[in-house]
This record gives C-alpha cells, sequence and structure tokens, in this order.
C-alpha cells in the first residue's frame, strides 16, 4: 500500500520575486545530490491524522520552525515511487540558516553493526521558482508550477 506523506511549501516575496523554501535531505545517501534531491518539508502520517496537522508537525520537526498563516490547499501529487504528497502552502519567512533538523538512525557504514544519527534535513534555503523547478525532486514540481499559477489568479482578481 502507498504511503502518504503531508508537506508545506513556504513562499516570500523578495524585490517582487517569488521564492520559495526547499529542504535538502540529510543523511549519506544525498550528501553529494543537488539538483533534483531537494523537498518542500513533508513527512509521512497515518490515516487516522489530519493531513495538514501532519503537514504542521513535519515542518516543525524538518525546521524547528513553526508554520503560521493561510494555508492554501494544493493538489495532491502521486510520486513515481507510489507515494501521496499532499501539500499546502503559505507565506512566510526565515532564516535558512537558523534551521534546526530532528534526526534518524542509520545503521552506517552499510553492513557495520555500528547506528550513526543524522539530520533529517542537513541544509535549507531560498530559490526563485526557475531554481527550484532543478533542485526539487522531479514529483514535486507540480506544487511549484501549482503555486505560482494560483498566486498569480489570486493576485489577477484582487
Amino acid at each position: 500500500m502507498p504511503t502518504h506523506s503531508a508537506g508545506l511549501l513556504m513562499y516570500r516575496y523578495r524585490d517582487g520575486v517569488l521564492e520559495v523554501f526547499l529542504v535538502h535531505p540529510g543523511g549519506p545517501f544525498w550528501a553529494r545530490k543537488d539538483l533534483g534531491a531537494w523537498s518542500l518539508p513533508k513527512g509521512e502520517f497515518t490515516p487516522e491524522e489530519d493531513a495538514l496537522a501532519a503537514a504542521r508537525r513535519e515542518f516543525g520537526e524538518e525546521t524547528g520552525l513553526p508554520a503560521a498563516g493561510e494555508f492554501i490547499p494544493l493538489t495532491p501529487r502521486r510520486q513515481p515511487s507510489g507515494k501521496l504528497i499532499q501539500a499546502w502552502a503559505f507565506e512566510g519567512d526565515c532564516d535558512p540558516s537558523a534551521v534546526k533538523s530532528n534526526t534518524f538512525a542509520l545503521e552506517w557504514p552499510p553492513r557495520s553493526g555500528r547506528q550513526e544519527e543524522f539530520p533529517e534535513i542537513d541544509r535549507a534555503g531560498w530559490f526563485t521558482l526557475e531554481e527550484a523547478k532543478e533542485k526539487i525532486i522531479k514529483g514535486q514540481v507540480g506544487f511549484l508550477e501549482e503555486l505560482q499559477e494560483t498566486l498569480e489568479f489570486n493576485q489577477a482578481i484582487n
């Protein structure tokens, strides 16, 4: 059965330019990957849990930052792995260097019998949409495109 994740896509405007906040996964598998490796902060949740509550919880766990404001629902996206991601966008701001992630344990090196702790995310950053489309995992590009369309539509009707 495919797993479900929930996440938040924080955005801001800098000098009139839309930027999005992305995180880079921690651990040895992702250490040398950049393009196509970044993500919105997200995590798995159970069917009994409210997806938006899970997205807010995961954002806090992965970044150490609170998520508040008006949450704009985005269309859920099925990933190549089969996982379904539900996401919301919200306007906010933060200093990426202030991000403090929780950790996970992994046997490293493989078959060594030793457990090492790694941060769930090892860095975060603000990117223009063009930059973000290159950085983000391919299956999540649709969230960026939908955010842009939604914000442009909202500006046109206001």
